[in-house]
């Protein structure tokens, strides 16, 4: 039985839990234009014979018949919120010369200014849960996308380190919200068959505005990229209302229509959508009878575990030091002994595109597990090799050919490092975070998630330039430990979820 020939039998149910958890904002799409009333209360053969009505009129309905390009048109509108991200992270790389000229500003002051973007997305972190739960997803990129506008204006009109700093810390807050919202609503959207490889995207997004921003620095002044750095969001905030909402949202706030009619357009008109919907209702209604759980009852198998493989993740997501390679990368080649130290690392962001782009493509081929197995496994040996060479390269003079060899062996170990980091741990720990976080947790466990996240990427950032200061050689030792110990994480407790539907997997927590 597909959408469009089911009865309407479950109408009272759905209206009257609707009108107990109506959400505060619900943003519309365009196929809920010519419905039946707002906020999920009209009559569903209106809603019905409204649907087909715009079927009628479309010249081609296939474009949204496959599941693939409903999926898929949904996750590149969503993948410029990540953009934003990216270029928000990267933006400090390319511009610390002529801020510091310009606005006269001390080493110290820059290095404030860099880091406040992380205290703004740790307390977006903490608001993320909470604003996805009550405006939903579209809704919370909504709010997360205009603080990233104002933002990047303040920055680009500063005068001093004040709006400079204001700007700043603007941008990190969206970003936060940004971070935890885009990943949920990829999975919650997607088909089981391709929710890696869309899950995947968030990430791929991330690097290429990293990349954008690298490129464009070298060619642009620093307020001319800052209005650049605009363009993300203010294409977002229009494009969202051209997608659906979350039906998985929908169907936890009581909005059962809504819910049903999403899911049919992400799936396509002509595709039977009961099986999928009834296990979505069956998840929803067996959680319904009490939606707050006590403190205590977080010890229980099923919250403590994906809870703890979730914020495990990302906490040694950026232990590894990835940020620390990535903010300091002109300086740590300027050490490593190459001249050319902005097209390294532009060169850099460039490969960590493309070793994102084929972790998309093997994600639902191969799986999560084994990839994050291979993704730790290489990040261990490169940043070995980081470390040796560091630590080598100090018995030698620096005229003597063993230094040079000592510093190109640093740098592969750097290039091998990023690839690894890309081929897995770059997108996967929030692939599974926004897969096993049981929905009545997960707007709670979500935040802390990316709370820690944050702030681990905070005083990764804080310290790595002291720590490098110290020495080269002892801080990628560092890193690796941390790069072991993240494999010996994924081999004991990490579970396949590929191939699984989102209810099966919080399930088998149970």
């Amino acid at each position: 039985m597909s959408f469009r020939e089911e009865s309407g039998s479950d109408d009272g149910r759905s209206s009257s839990t609707a009108d107990l958890k109506k959400p505060f904002l619900h943003t519309g799409s365009w196929y809920r234009m010519g419905g039946g009333g707002a906020g999920g209360s009209g009559i569903m053969g209106s809603r019905q014979s409204s649907l087909m009505d715009k079927m009628m009129m479309m010249s081609s309905g296939a474009v949204l018949k496959e599941t693939a390009i409903s999926a898929f048109l949904c996750t590149m509108i969503v993948a410029l919120g990540p953009i934003q991200f990216g270029f928000t992270g990267g933006y400090s790389s390319p511009t610390q010369s002529g801020i510091i000229a310009d606005l006269g500003l001390s080493i110290s002051e820059f290095s404030v200014f860099g880091s406040l973007s992380n205290v703004g997305a740790m307390v977006g972190a903490i608001a993320s849960g909470q604003i996805s739960e009550y405006i939903g997803r579209k809704g919370s990129l909504m709010i997360a996308s205009i603080p990233n506008i104002i933002g990047w204006l303040a920055i680009s009109f500063a005068k001093d380190s004040s709006f400079l700093f204001m700007g700043r810390l603007l941008e990190g807050f969206g970003v936060g919200v940004i971070s935890y919202t885009v990943p949920v609503y990829i999975a919650e959207i997607s088909p089981q068959n391709m929710r890696g490889a869309l899950g995947s995207v968030n990430q791929l997004s991330v690097t290429i505005g990293i990349l954008l921003v690298y490129v464009l620095g070298m060619f642009v002044p620093w307020r001319v990229l800052a209005v650049i750095g605009i363009l993300p969001c203010t294409i977002l905030i229009p494009g969202l209302f051209f997608i659906p909402e979350s039906p998985r949202w929908l169907a936890k706030m009581g909005m059962l229509e809504d819910a049903e009619l999403s899911l049919q357009v992400l799936r396509g008109f002509e595709t039977d959508i009961t099986a999928e919907m009834n296990e979505i209702k069956a998840t929803v209604q067996s959680r319904s009878k009490r939606t707050t759980i006590r403190f205590a009852e977080l010890k229980l198998k099923r919250y403590s575990v994906p809870l703890s493989l979730g914020i495990g993740l990302l906490v040694l997501q950026q232990l590894s030091g990835i940020n620390a390679v990535l903010f300091y990368a002109s300086s740590i080649f300027t050490t490593a002994g190459l001249t050319d130290s902005d097209l390294a690392t532009s060169g850099l962001g460039a490969i960590q595109v493309v070793a994102t782009g084929v972790t998309t493509w093997l994600l639902d081929k191969a799986g999560r597990r084994i990839l994050l197995i291979i993704s730790t496994t290489g990040m261990s040996l490169s940043l070995l090799l980081v470390a040796a060479a560091f630590f080598l390269e100090g018995a030698f003079s620096k005229d003597s050919n063993l230094y040079h060899i000592m510093s190109v062996l640093s740098l592969c170990g750097l290039v091998a490092f990023v690839i690894s980091f890309s081929l897995g741990m770059g997108a996967i720990p929030w692939i599974i975070m926004s897969e096993i976080l049981p929905v009545n947790i997960k707007s709670l466990a979500g935040s802390v998630a990316t709370l820690a996240n944050w702030l681990t990427s905070w005083i990764i950032t804080m310290t790595a330039n002291l720590l490098l200061t110290w020495s080269s050689g002892g801080t990628f030792t560092f890193y690796m430990v941390v790069s072991v110990f993240s494999l010996v994480f994924v081999v004991l407790w990490v579970p396949e979820t590929k191939g699984r539907t989102l209810e099966e997997i919080q399930w088998s927590f149970r």
